[in-house]
């Protein structure tokens, strides 16, 4: 028994120094636990402020393009001109310049084709004039007209048939995959706490919500047809790569028919994404995750809608025709890129 309680049996100081000792083995294990924290907290501040930076640096492109001179605009444009003859002037349009001008608006496309069309012909020619419009957001070819001697050729030039082919990024995937979505367009106001307008859908018809029969309503006198052709490119991480053609040319078409019509509103579109409210769009999970994006941080997302191709014919019979190609601007490849939907690109 003695012999037991003598191997039991430490010394005071002995165990006091071994206590200290797991003291200090804690103190530092806890100080590398929160050096390491501090390590990767530092690299998700990084990560996020990397992921910003695209935003921040469109933010400053944009308040750029209101801040230049109207002849440093017209030569910027100048160096986007894609296709050029005696009548017609392609463009390929930087996002964020508005076509036409408005409130807030100092710099707009509109006001400075005039100093355009004597950089891009002569310093006789006559302004040139739009023959369509493309929404501030919304990037790539855009076709000017220019009058010069000959009015009926103008005038036919104006009247030319135009097929455009649009890229565009939707939250969601249409289904079917592939289809034609033809309901008309009217402009509303929406009561809200921030009262607004939008267009919307103005259908001809409903379903009956006893029987579920289709009815035919009665035509609002303001709608306007509308009718656009989609196909599905590609699908992945909650979102779809779009290939739009616009047959008719309503304000804001192709967003409307995606969000209200198929319930797949394009990437970045803030606006549409909502109906009785204007709130940054809400994004599923998956994409946020790709994108590597917090939902408080969505509203930074530009509009994915790009006029990637149009079909242009050529001289007065209009027999021949000439296909231009622009291909979307940077921030639209690097979300095809985050998204895995940039395989259908190439």
């Amino acid at each position: 028994m003695a012999a037991l309680s003598g191997r039991l049996w430490r010394r005071p100081g002995e165990a006091l120094g071994r206590t200290a000792a797991g003291a200090v083995r804690a103190q530092e294990l806890a100080e590398r636990l929160r050096a390491k924290r501090s390590e990767e907290e530092k690299k998700q501040q990084q990560q996020r402020e990397v992921a910003a930076e695209p935003a921040r640096r469109r933010a400053r492109e944009l308040a750029a393009l209101q801040r230049v001179h109207p002849n440093v605009l017209a030569k910027a444009l100048r160096q986007r001109a894609v296709y050029q003859d005696e009548e017609v002037v392609v463009l390929n349009k930087p996002y964020g310049l508005p076509v036409h001008g408005g409130p807030g608006v100092k710099n707009c496309i509109a006001d400075v084709l005039p100093i355009l069309a004597k950089m891009l012909v002569n310093m006789k020619a006559e302004p040139l004039h739009l023959c369509h419009r493309l929404d501030k957001e919304t990037t790539g070819v855009m076709v000017r007209v220019s009058i010069l001697l000959d009015v009926q050729r103008a005038v036919a030039a104006l009247c030319r048939p135009l097929l455009f082919i649009c890229r565009a990024i939707s939250v969601g995937s249409p289904d079917p995959a592939e289809g034609i979505v033809e309901i008309p367009m009217v402009e509303r106001e929406v009561q809200s706490h921030q009262p607004h307008f939008k267009m919307t859908l103005a259908p001809n018809y409903r379903m009956s919500p006893e029987d579920g029969k289709v009815l035919k309503i009665r035509k609002n006198r303001n709608a306007e047809s509308a009718v656009t052709q989609y196909r599905v490119l590609a699908s992945s991480s909650a979102c779809s790569l779009l290939e739009l053609q616009p047959i008719t040319g309503v304000k804001h078409q192709l967003r409307v028919h995606l969000a209200y019509g198929l319930g797949c509103p394009i990437l970045g579109d803030h606006k549409y994404s909502h109906w009785s409210k204007l709130a940054p769009q809400k994004l599923p999970e998956i994409t946020l995750k790709r994108l590597k994006l917090q939902q408080s941080k969505s509203r930074h997302l530009p509009l994915h809608l790009h006029a990637y191709r149009l079909s242009l014919p050529l001289g007065t019979s209009g027999s021949k025709r000439i296909d231009l190609v622009c291909e979307p601007p940077s921030f639209f490849h690097r979300t095809l890129r985050k998204l895995e939907l940039d395989i259908a690109m190439e």
